[in-house]
């Protein structure tokens, strides 16, 4: 799949990123690359490959890895960051307005 110059200006229209003629060809570049990829993969027979439950293998000794349990623990940290935060609207940020449109 081709990426045009115009798909880029698009997608940075939509991300609101001014980009330099460079940056256009770059990303181009780019995206075209990682398009050409995905096309590779979704030409792979994956009809036979069962789906994976667990994300984790055994070591090499058979043994499965050890996780630790979840708890639930405090994190009263809060009042300590927006202290430090330079216009705080407890227990909010407060920042630039970014969309104008």
């Amino acid at each position: 799949m081709k990426i045009s110059r115009d798909d880029v200006l698009r997608v940075a229209e939509l991300a609101h990123l001014e980009l330099t003629s460079e940056e256009i060809e770059l990303y181009r570049g780019q995206l075209d690359e990682i398009l050409a990829y995905v096309d590779k993969l979704q030409k792979l027979d994956v009809a036979n490959v069962e789906p994976m439950a667990q994300v984790l293998f055994p070591s090499a000794a058979g043994e499965q890895p050890e996780l630790r349990d979840d708890t639930v623990l405090p994190c009263d940290i809060a009042d300590a960051v927006l202290a430090q935060a330079p216009d705080a609207a407890k227990p909010f940020f407060r920042v630039p307005r970014v969309i104008e449109r």
